[in-house]
């Protein structure tokens, strides 16, 4: 191997060593978006509430506003989620950050069923997502394969274990993880109250 292949060689093994920040394996998507993220951060727009829901129920936030499919194929509309307190949990299958939430999320999950909670996969291919959902048990949650990174974009997110809590009125909020249970119930209680 030439100088510059083993360089890049290093280069690679060493991001992906550096845990889950902003990198990802080789041969993976690039990272939809490049920013540098503080630990909480709350989303800003202009009109969060952008659209009447097509059903005729709550006002449509904007970060609702996307289409995606589920990891076993299923077409998923955001707007489905208006109305509601929703967490958004990005992850990647070889991240260990989102490995260490995975409990957090389930449990939670399974305590406050009047919240939805979405997985959103990216930077790996459908089969490492599946293995990923399956060796952590939370495939009682809804899981969208988003290797394209639109979902990621969409809710201004650029690296994982990041989560995206949406109160049922449109604010939402990005907090980067790993949060554990207890991080995780505290940003829950704030959505749920308005």
């Amino acid at each position: 191997m030439n100088r510059t292949g083993m360089a890049a060689l290093l280069a690679a093994a060493t991001l992906t060593l550096a845990a889950c920040g902003a990198a990802a394996p080789a041969g993976a998507p690039p990272d939809p978006v490049a920013t540098t993220e503080s630990p909480v951060q709350t989303m800003k727009s202009a009109d969060p509430v952008e659209s009447a829901s097509p059903e005729g129920g709550a006002a449509v936030p904007e970060a609702l506003r996307f289409s995606a499919r589920t990891l076993d194929g299923q077409a998923f509309e955001g707007a489905t989620l208006a109305g509601k307190p929703v967490v958004f949990w990005f992850w990647a299958p070889w991240c260990p950050k989102c490995r260490s939430d995975a409990p957090a999320v389930k449990a939670a999950a399974s305590a406050h069923r009047d919240v939805a909670f979405v997985g959103v996969a990216g930077l790996d291919a459908q089969p490492a997502m599946r293995e990923f959902v399956r060796s952590t048990g939370t495939g009682d949650l809804v899981h969208l394969s988003d290797q394209q990174g639109a979902v990621w974009t969409r809710l201004g997110v650029s690296q994982q274990s990041v989560f995206v809590f949406v109160k049922p009125g449109g604010g939402t909020t990005k907090v980067t993880g790993p949060l554990g249970r207890d991080g995780l119930e505290a940003e829950i209680a704030k959505i749920r109250t308005g």
